[in-house]
């Protein structure tokens, strides 16, 4: 067998790791573009340094809407989006279980994020934006890439929590 490749059972693993560090990334990276019309916004409506801009305001909440969705995102892989922890400190297999019955809700939502999220980019794909004439699905597809990250990041969870409570833990 040593010219047969091994199956790597870590490799999707490290995949949906590299994905959670682009997003961790991209969400610096939206932050910091963030500051710039927004603080444009501030300077020409405060001061009479620069004109006013009116595009700064369309393009400000579009970045918004990217950084609040890739913050959810993040959010879902650390556990820190809709989890709300109200029994306290179980014993593995029942803190496996009520992760489970988490994740189907999760799962649930996600669902509705896509489905609705390819619809509300479908009534946005010939579209453009009113002032930076922008094409609207760049901004509407935010809902279901979160749906659909949502789901990737869930499924690890679910994995983990199955391995828990049928005693494959490593």
């Amino acid at each position: 067998m040593t010219g047969v490749p091994q199956k790597d059972g870590r490799s999707w693993r490290r995949l949906i790791e590299a994905y959670h560090a682009l997003l961790s990334h991209l969400l610096v990276l939206s932050v910091a573009i963030l500051v710039i019309p927004v603080s444009l916004q501030i300077f020409s409506r405060f001061t009479s340094l620069i004109p006013h801009y009116i595009w700064t305001e369309e393009m400000a909440r579009f970045l918004f809407i990217w950084t609040i969705m890739i913050g959810a995102m993040i959010a879902v892989r650390e556990r820190t989006h809709f989890e709300v922890d109200l029994i306290g400190r179980l014993r593995p297999k029942a803190e496996a279980v009520a992760r489970l019955f988490v994740a189907a809700a999760m799962l649930a939502f996600s669902a509705v994020f896509v489905w609705s999220g390819i619809e509300f980019t479908r009534f946005a794909w010939n579209r453009i934006s009113e002032l930076a004439e922008l094409p609207l699905w760049l901004i509407h597809i935010a809902w279901p890439i979160t749906g659909i990250t949502s789901v990737l990041f869930i499924a690890e969870q679910v994995h983990d929590s199955l391995r828990v409570l049928f005693g494959k833990t490593s």
